[in-house]
């Protein structure tokens, strides 16, 4: 799937529940090191989400301190490294959801 069709349902869902989308960028930056310019100069369908995930200029060493479960599967349990790149970011994005404060989404 296109990270350009993946990313608008990421904000989406903290939208839903009142966080705003500077917030997901905020999140996304930690994450992948990716900017916030980078982020928007995506092309439409140039990247999958794999790939966006997979090409992460600089991934954030604690990106690690991410535990818990996404869809009802335990991180800590998810082998393929790949796939649990892919499920940080949809985590990071849930605990926005869930109002957690910034500080403990970026394990400050």
């Amino acid at each position: 799937m296109p990270f350009s069709r993946v990313f608008p349902l990421l904000i989406a869902k903290a939208e839903k529940e009142d966080r705003i989308r500077e917030e997901v960028y905020q999140v996304t930056e930690w994450l992948t090191g990716y900017t916030a310019g980078q982020l928007d100069g995506m092309p439409a369908g140039a990247a999958s989400y794999g790939d966006f995930i997979g090409n992460m200029p600089c991934p954030n060493e604690n990106r690690k301190k991410i535990t818990g479960s996404v869809c009802e599967v335990r991180l800590s349990e998810i082998e393929d490294p790949m796939m649990l790149k892919l499920q940080y970011l949809d985590k990071l994005v849930d605990e926005l959801a869930r109002g957690w404060p910034m500080e403990k989404i970026l394990r400050r």
